[in-house]
């Protein structure tokens, strides 16, 4: 009876510590998302009204975090990533992920961005930035015609210009608006594929 109450009691402190890890990454992504790019461990306590030693218990560095706020962002995300396309035509689907990315990209810009401030500390970071592009190159060779997906420069062009890297300089440095950066990349599929 009492190795039974051990574990339950075992059992609850995990769970509760799993939910203040939850609270701890989601107050630190929802403060990137405001807009402060590393915002300080008294902050991220506060936001998730957990006390600082809390913070630095359940998360010895900084890699546990990134990890916990890559997976609230990747459920988040995966439905956009995971959706058939509806375009009948290549150039159809194509044009849908253009629409995608947009927004994803802009859903991810502010996290993306203050991840990428961080990246080249962080194994962790680095490999899941690898990961991502990975992906997003996979997924526009797939709706590519293997014609289309032959020419090397061609497929390099359009990897780079369907970028989140080109979609922040749009957004961020250029200061256009969702829609019309949408428009841009549009613009500049049109005018690689010819």
């Amino acid at each position: 009876m009492a190795a039974k109450a051990d574990t339950t009691e075992t059992d609850g402190r995990r769970l509760r510590a799993d939910e203040s890890r939850r609270r701890i990454a989601q107050a630190m992504l929802d403060l990137v998302l405001e807009g402060e790019v590393t915002p300080s461990a008294e902050t991220v306590a506060e936001r998730a009204g957990v006390g600082r030693r809390t913070v630095f218990r359940l998360f010895n560095d900084m890699e546990g975090v990134y990890r916990e706020m890559h997976a609230i962002m990747v459920a988040r995300l995966a439905p956009m990533f995971a959706a058939p396309f509806d375009g009948a035509t290549w150039r159809e689907r194509l044009d849908e992920v253009i629409e995608r990315r947009a927004r994803m990209f802009e859903e991810m810009l502010p996290i993306k961005s203050a991840a990428d401030a961080h990246r080249y500390r962080s194994a962790f970071l680095q490999n899941e930035h690898k990961k991502l592009t990975r992906l997003q190159r996979q997924t526009m060779l797939a709706v590519l015609p293997e014609a289309v997906a032959a020419q090397t420069e061609r497929v390099e062009a359009l990897d780079l210009a369907l970028s989140f890297e080109v979609w922040r300089r749009l957004r961020q440095e250029q200061r256009l608006p969702p829609r019309q950066a949408a428009a841009v990349l549009r613009r500049i599929v049109r005018a690689l594929m010819g």
